[in-house]
Parts: C-alpha cells; sequence; structure tokens
C-alpha cells in the first residue's frame, strides 16, 4: 500500500472515529478496528425503542392482506410471528449487537389507502445496560420482508420503505422522539 493510500485510510478512521453524538463512532477502538462496546459499567436500566415501516403495494394486494383471502394464509399473523422472532434474534444478525433480554415486544399493523400499505410498528422494552433500537428496527424489517414474501406471487413491486426508529427511552441519553 503506497503511502497516500495509507493516510487517506488513517485519515478515513479518524474522520470516522470523531462522527456522532458522542463525537466518535462507538463500534471502532481508538486503532479504527471494529470492536463490541463495553456496557458492563453501565447501569441496568427499563429502555423502550419504537420502529416502524412500510410496505406500499398494489391496491388488489392490500385487498387480499385485509380480506384473509391470501392462499397462503393470515399474512399479518405470519409477519407477526416473524417480528417477535427476529427482535429476539437480532444480535445474531447484526454482527456487534449486545444478546439482551426481551421484556416484551409489541407489533402492530395498520393499513393505508393512499398510497395502499401495510404499516408496522414495533414496540420494544428491557431491562438492561444497553438499548433495543436495533430489535425494534429489525423486528420491523423482518415483519416487511415476510408479508413480502408471502405476497410476491401477487405484487412483485412491493416497497419496503420509511423504516425508522420514532423512541427510544432509557440510559444515559435519556428520552428521544422523532
Amino acid at each position: 500500500m503506497s503511502r497516500k493510500s495509507s493516510r487517506s485510510a488513517a485519515t478515513r478512521r479518524t474522520s470516522a472515529r470523531t462522527a456522532g453524538r458522542h463525537g466518535h463512532l462507538t463500534h471502532f477502538n481508538a486503532a479504527g478496528e471494529a470492536h463490541m462496546v463495553n456496557v458492563g459499567a453501565k447501569p441496568v436500566t427499563d429502555r423502550l425503542a419504537v420502529a416502524e415501516g412500510r410496505i406500499v403495494m398494489r391496491p388488489e394486494t392490500l385487498a387480499l392482506i385485509r380480506a384473509g383471502g391470501h392462499k397462503k394464509g393470515d399474512v399479518l399473523g405470519v409477519a407477526r410471528i416473524a417480528a417477535i422472532q427476529a427482535a429476539k434474534k437480532t444480535a445474531e444478525l447484526v454482527p456487534l449487537c449486545h444478546p439482551i433480554a426481551l421484556s416484551a415486544i409489541d407489533i402492530r399493523f395498520d393499513t393505508e389507502d393512499t398510497p395502499p400499505a401495510v404499516r408496522c410498528e414495533a414496540a420494544v422494552r428491557t431491562q438492561a445496560q444497553t438499548g433495543v433500537e436495533m430489535e425494534a428496527l429489525t423486528a420491523v424489517e423482518i415483519a416487511l420482508l415476510t408479508i413480502y414474501d408471502m405476497c410476491k406471487a401477487v405484487d412483485r413491486g412491493m416497497t419496503l420503505t420509511d423504516i425508522r426508529l420514532l423512541e427510544k427511552a432509557g440510559g444515559a441519553s435519556g428520552h428521544w422522539r422523532r
């Protein structure tokens, strides 16, 4: 590697470390290497994260879901179970995410006419040393992917969109709401 390449890589690592709310990205050590954050000294607190997302589809696809007329069965019921499983397996899917015990997972679906869509909201709770934002976001993503999987035979043009954190509470950073 040339000196110029080496310097630009070092500059990128330094820039990455100095970004973010705390002045650095917490999943990188001083050498710029990825690592799991040590949360051992943090107090256990009640934590909540709420995330949402949508899957936009053709009106006919939404009508099938609403009527329960899909030949694969209860699309939203299956998506709810998939979301709960996903939240519990987040640490297996996201490399630097801590495995934590979840106290509650609430998955809610709403259908929307304009544009035709299913909105998923996931609220995840724990008492832990780290937050549950990743679990809530993962639950939403997998719920929407499950809806896509179950409905793709009738609508391959569905679009997952607007996946985002709405709220988080607990821990040193306190309460945040979009």
